[in-house]
């Protein structure tokens, strides 16, 4: 297991959807069997959880023997992930994939945590086993990304010159680079379309988490390597989705599109419109106060707003605090030194902003340009500087 201060668990599924249906009845003549032992275990049940593109459910349930053998099967249609799950928790222990009749498993959990797994074994699976090496290569420079940006966001906290920041900044940008392109080779060199699924939907939850400074894949590039996948394994279901998905959010995009017009008060009650900022380069920033990541993120929009500030750009930040907490949106304000321009109607996931602007996660952000038209969005980190730099004069 990598030892980091934040929550990553080796073997949690990024697309994972907890649904705890009720269990399945044990069947013999099972399509798919996953057999193993479990080491420092005192879990007495073991759940075999089905993953797609939409949902996790519960498939299989077995309980687990004194010298900690187990077995599961499941009726499985295509390739797809699997979990295993002890007891109620909800992170799994261990992840595979049923591209053969049957998968051994063997788990070792943490003597002091026996809900994590401080490894595990697959063998009879060449797609569990390159989904597990997939995820453990992949922590090892993420580990070295966080530890990286997180000295970065103390530079600029302690407002160190710009010479130290930007060679900070590419050694940040270096590692992430080459996250990327090992995730986008991973998935040339896969042989299975549940491997590929994992791999970018492992790729896009941790870029889209601002502690580490990954490029998320564009809406572009994931619509270009889905396809790619969908032509290489053909009849999958769980790519036609994931496809199908891609191309309504692409049609839904807001980038290249007059930033819709709304109205709130700001912190001393008075209405602010975001036409009001039309002729500058403007930062819609969509935060709260209760958003770890977007707290994390804060430092990073306030070098920026410090760098450009003079440059024909401003931010405007708008909270999705809840009713009712007026007073910890301002203190956020001053404990964060955001020192731009504020605004929210407190309604919390009711705000008008969120159907506006199809608002699924903060923190999240549009950059808008003289003429009202949305540019970019979602941008974090060392990508948040380098549009600025494209854009700003």
């Amino acid at each position: 297991m990598v030892d980091m201060k934040f929550s990553l668990k080796q073997t949690l599924l990024p697309l994972l959807v907890i649904a705890f249906s009720g269990c399945a009845e044990k069947e013999s003549g099972k399509a798919f069997e996953v057999t193993g032992r479990i080491k420092n275990n005192t879990a007495t049940t073991i759940y075999l959880d089905e993953i797609t593109s939409t949902q996790s459910t519960v498939v299989d349930s077995a309980r687990i023997a004194k010298d900690g053998s187990f077995r599961l099967g499941a009726d499985a249609q295509e390739s797809v992930i699997y979990n295993l799950r002890l007891n109620s928790h909800m992170y799994p222990v261990a992840n595979v994939i049923n591209d053969v009749a049957r998968v051994n498993v063997d788990i070792t959990l943490n003597k002091e945590n026996s809900q994590v797994a401080e490894n595990f074994e697959v063998s009879g699976s060449p797609a569990s086993k390159a989904m597990k090496d997939f995820v453990y290569a992949f922590n090892q420079d993420l580990q070295q990304l966080f530890y990286r940006r997180q000295k970065l966001d103390t530079l600029m906290r302690n407002s160190y010159s710009d010479s130290v920041l930007q060679a900070h900044r590419a050694e940040v940008k270096s590692i992430a680079a080459k996250l990327k392109n090992f995730v986008l080779a991973a998935n040339k060199s896969a042989t299975d379309p549940a491997l590929v699924i994992f791999q970018l939907g492992y790729y896009q939850a941790m870029a889209n988490n601002p502690r580490f400074g990954l490029e998320p894949l564009s809406p572009e590039e994931e619509q270009v390597l889905v396809a790619e996948a969908a032509k290489k394994f053909p009849g999958h279901n769980g790519l036609s989705l994931i496809s199908k998905s891609i191309d309504e959010r692409m049609a839904a995009r807001l980038v290249g599109k007059q930033a819709p017009e709304f109205s709130l008060p700001d912190v001393n009650g008075k209405m602010v419109s975001l036409s009001s900022f039309r002729g500058k380069y403007v930062l819609v920033d969509f935060w709260a106060s209760w958003c770890q990541p977007c707290r994390v993120e804060n430092p990073n929009v306030v070098a920026a707003f410090e760098k450009f500030r003079n440059r024909n750009f401003t931010i405007l930040g708008v909270s999705l605090d809840r009713p009712g907490q007026k007073d910890k949106w301002l203190e956020a304000i001053r404990a964060d030194n955001l020192t731009w321009q504020h605004v929210s109607d407190l309604k919390y996931w009711e705000s008008i902003v969120v159907p506006l602007y199809r608002i699924q996660g903060i923190p999240y952000n549009v950059l808008i340009d003289p003429d009202g038209k949305i540019i970019a969005e979602g941008l974090h980190g060392a990508g948040l500087h380098e549009k600025l730099e494209e854009v700003v004069r």
